[in-house]
């Protein structure tokens, strides 16, 4: 074990978490296969190896600081991209029966890629938009926590993730630093689709010092049938209040 791969797994003891060596070999063997894959197909600006450990590994792995994951919980990710958050998720807690939903076929046949290299059982790779699979009987209202990083608003995001989710279950969006007027935005659309704000933690990645925070939102009772919406018609008219109009999205 080198020094990156060292420094990480010290990161992790504030917030709970240790890893095997198995599961370190793990994550390194992730980074091996996104930069070979990242060379053909577009899953992320972030290469250099220190940077991917703290900028999405570490990162991935706050969720567990917001919900607990350990026993055989439910997770889906929607939006997975190169497996953000839920790869690092489900490495670090093996119990986890996770779910990855992304829309492009090129993300998703690296995703069963590093499933297959990875050797993780209890994973899903479904290519689909997140307004056609929340629509699905196997996929709708049956999950434990649905998490999605960096993807869309929260008066969108919410839409696209908590009809996932079951009721007493939450969903975990990952934002940067600047969340007040999203979550605003939010709470108008979260109530329509059965949930509440919950809880919101703001984290700093230890070494660049950048804050993030981690937006639960916990579902309430069921999401009526009509949302989600038809695939493009959140982003298009998110759920806001009197006829608002949408923000510029940001991370």
């Amino acid at each position: 074990m080198d020094e990156v791969q060292s420094r990480f797994i010290a990161k992790l003891e504030p917030i709970g978490l240790s890893l095997s060596p198995d599961q370190a070999e793990a994550f390194e063997a992730y980074f091996r296969l996104l930069t070979e894959w990242n060379q053909k197909v577009n899953l992320t600006a972030i290469t250099e190896r220190a940077a991917v450990y703290e900028k999405h590994f570490y990162d991935s792995l706050t969720v567990a600081a917001a919900v607990a994951l350990d026993g055989s919980p439910q997770l889906v990710d929607v939006g997975s991209g190169a497996g953000f958050p839920a790869i690092p998720l489900k490495i670090a807690f093996p119990g986890l029966r996770v779910t990855m939903v992304d829309s492009l076929a090129k993300r998703v046949r690296f995703l069963e890629e590093a499933v297959r290299v990875l050797g993780l059982s209890d994973v899903v790779c479904l290519h689909a938009r997140a307004e056609d699979a929340a629509r699905l009987s196997d996929h709708r209202g049956r999950y434990d926590v649905a998490t999605a990083r960096a993807v869309a608003r929260l008066s969108v995001l919410n839409e696209l993730c908590l009809p996932f989710v079951r009721p007493g279950g939450v969903f975990v969006a990952m934002k940067g630093s600047d969340v007040a007027e999203e979550i605003e935005e939010g709470r108008y659309g979260a109530a329509l689709l059965g949930a509440r704000l919950r809880e919101v933690k703001r984290m700093t990645l230890p070494e660049e010092g950048a804050v993030r925070h981690l937006v639960v939102w916990e579902k309430t009772g069921p999401t009526p049938a009509r949302f989600p919406r038809r695939a493009g018609e959140p982003e298009r008219s998110p759920l806001l209040p009197d006829g608002r109009k949408p923000r510029p999205t940001r991370s």
